[in-house]
């Protein structure tokens, strides 16, 4: 149905203020409110409260989404937004800083178990986790940030499902010192810059020129200019250090890592920390066995069952960013035992040689049928795979469950104050 047949049949409500109220959590960051027969998923509420909301997209059919715009009847677990920039209509940062700590706790718990239930087909209690290292309203927990450079060269956060820049720093996830003259400088527009408080309190900022597009993605209004210019955005980018080494130093233990300031490390200063000690103590690998380590990024797992596998087994971690290939080579270079491999998961695991335990820590779209598949096939005693998205989690469970494997345990930790996002955590055995 086009936006005319929409609007025709009353059922577009783009733009429209509305009363509804709140039901349970849903997965992105909305609570389910019903109207008419239709849902609206409505972000900036909570659960329970009765709100004024207005719909920001309609496509037609059963459902259309919303920003709570004023809150009527207010819950008990809603505070003040501790982000300044977040909130309807603002940047996309802290979608849940409306709500106390414990209250975006038990959301999330709320959200991963119906995901397990829905694609996982798995019953279970969750309970998510604080991750120490920030302050305790959900503040100041972050390592690392990206910011965006707006066409007058002031940078920003983007808003929420756009490119638009706003052009303020007040984003609560990193300390402020985070910040300090960013905006005295006038950077390219549409850079991007990568700032950094590493393990040492060090800052470091690097500017990422901005993406180069190509004619179809500057005039196709389209699905086809739309994928030239996520192109553009992944493609690789010139960097220029302004500040610091654009080295970083981080630790979890007594390893030290340095690596590259715009590649990957987990975004909260305790997350390294936590999951490595969960990883060690399920992977209970045998001395000279072997471990994948698959999407194994600097080799922050690999080092934390290195010792459980001696220095005559192996630890074959598969890495596609070559930068973290050689940041994690470097690392772990007294660890005979480790080995790494730049490449695709999916084309690489086929050379593997047969594993013990896999580790695997996938991108936010999981690790899929064809990962799990191998994985499967390569027959190994226990699996512990990391998950950053519970829709995606949820689904990898299923596939896990559909070759056998049983969800043995599982955790999972509030990574992400202030946001919607979860990490989870599950050890799978056969």
């Amino acid at each position: 149905m086009s936006r005319q047949e929409q609007k025709r049949a009353g059922t577009d409500w783009s733009g429209q203020r509305i009363e509804v109220t709140l039901g349970n959590p849903a997965h992105g960051g909305f609570c389910v409110a019903r109207r008419e027969g239709r849902v609206v998923f409505v972000r900036h509420g909570l659960p329970g409260e009765r709100v004024f909301a207005v719909v920001t997209e309609d496509r037609g059919g059963s459902f259309c989404f919303a920003d709570a715009v004023e809150i009527l009847e207010a819950s008990d677990d809603r505070v003040d937004r501790v982000c300044p920039v977040a909130g309807p209509g603002g940047a996309g940062c802290c979608d849940m800083s409306h709500a106390t700590p414990s209250a975006q706790r038990h959301i999330a718990a709320a959200v991963v178990a119906e995901q397990l239930r829905r694609l996982g087909g798995v019953e279970r209690d969750v309970l998510v986790e604080e991750v120490a290292g920030g302050a305790e309203d959900g503040t100041r927990w972050r390592t690392r940030v990206r910011l965006a450079v707006d066409a007058a060269g002031t940078p920003g956060y983007r808003r929420y499902h756009s490119n638009e820049v706003v052009p303020d720093l007040g984003c609560t996830q990193i300390d402020q010192r985070a910040y300090t003259d960013l905006v005295e400088h006038v950077w390219q527009p549409g850079a991007d810059l990568q700032v950094v408080l590493d393990a040492d309190g060090q800052r470091h900022v690097v500017e990422i020129a901005p993406p180069v597009v190509s004619r179809t993605g500057r005039r196709s209004p389209g699905r086809r200019g739309a994928s030239a210019r996520r192109a553009a955005v992944n493609a690789p980018r010139a960097e220029k250090v302004v500040e610091g080494s654009g080295r970083p130093v981080e630790r979890v233990g007594s390893r030290e890592w340095r690596l590259a300031a715009t590649g990957f490390w987990q975004a909260h200063r305790g997350s390294a920390q936590t999951y490595s000690t969960v990883v060690s103590e399920w992977a209970d690998a045998t001395a000279g066995g072997t471990v994948w380590d698959l999407y194994g990024g600097v080799g922050v797992f690999a080092a934390a069952v290195a010792d459980q596998v001696g220095v005559s087994g192996r630890v074959e971690s598969v890495e596609s960013s070559r930068q973290a290939v050689d940041d994690g080579a470097e690392a772990l270079a007294d660890l005979s035992q480790v080995s790494f491999r730049h490449g695709r998961v999916e084309r690489v695991i086929g050379a593997l040689a047969a594993p013990d335990v896999v580790i695997l820590d996938p991108p936010r779209a999981g690790a899929g049928k064809e990962v799990v598949a191998a994985i499967a096939d390569a027959a190994p005693r226990r699996v512990i795979h990391v998950g950053c998205d519970p829709a995606s989690f949820g689904r990898d469970v299923g596939l896990y469950r559909a070759q056998g494997f049983e969800l043995a345990d599982l955790r999972a930790f509030a990574a992400f104050p202030s946001t919607h996002h979860v990490e989870c955590l599950a050890l799978f055995t056969r």
